[in-house]
């Protein structure tokens, strides 16, 4: 990534949210910010309720001209319109998803902390590795993706890279000469105004 580039903002929705709601919440933040993709995050397997949150929010991202995915949901990627998917177990299926979407979908894989792995999405046919959590949390096994690592992806690999989990000022701040997006979802989406929790993310990145 270039010295000067700054980071780009990929939202990552909730885990649950109110379909009356967080379709409006949503647009206000696309309105206020260039925003690259929205991923759709929900923690429910439910197709019902995947279509719904869906149908709610692609309108919302295609007016504002940003691409919508879903996490792990790779049969409904092109029954709901949607742009893509995020894996999130590293390289091991990035291949067959590339072979079953296509070349214009989005193929985003998280690989945690493994260099390894991310390499290895990326020759297969990742759009994007990420890479996290980034900041201090009580999920997972407490292992972090450390600046190391983004310093020696965004010097080596030319495949974009993905900074997300548990970010703050302080992380945004450190990473932000090193990573080509930070994915950003309940840091901002818990806050009542998330526009202004957004802003304050975003003016740290320098």
């Amino acid at each position: 990534m270039a010295d000067d580039a700054r980071p780009q903002i990929y939202l990552i929705t909730p885990p649950a949210f109110e379909l009356s709601t967080f379709p409006t919440r949503l647009a206000e933040v696309l309105d206020s910010f260039d925003v690259a993709c929205v991923r759709l995050a929900l923690a429910t397997h439910d197709e019902e309720t995947l279509s719904r949150a869906a149908d709610a929010l692609r309108g919302v991202a295609h007016d504002a001209d940003v691409a919508l995915v879903i996490d792990t949901h790779v049969g409904l990627v092109e029954r709901l319109g949607l742009d893509g998917v995020h894996l999130k177990d590293g390289s091991r299926s990035v291949r067959k998803v590339r072979k079953d979407l296509g070349a214009d979908a989005i193929v985003g894989a998280f690989c945690g902390a493994s260099r390894h792995d991310g390499l290895t999405a990326g020759e297969v046919g990742a759009d994007y590795v990420a890479f996290g959590p980034v900041g201090e949390t009580n999920l997972g096994d407490g292992t972090l993706a450390e600046f190391d690592l983004f310093e020696w992806w965004s010097e080596v690999i030319e495949i974009p890279v993905v900074a997300e989990g548990a970010l703050n000022a302080d992380v945004v701040r450190r990473l932000a000469p090193v990573t080509d997006f930070f994915g950003i979802g309940e840091e901002v989406w818990r806050e009542d105004d998330a526009v202004f929790a957004l802003g304050q993310l975003i003016a740290a990145m320098g």
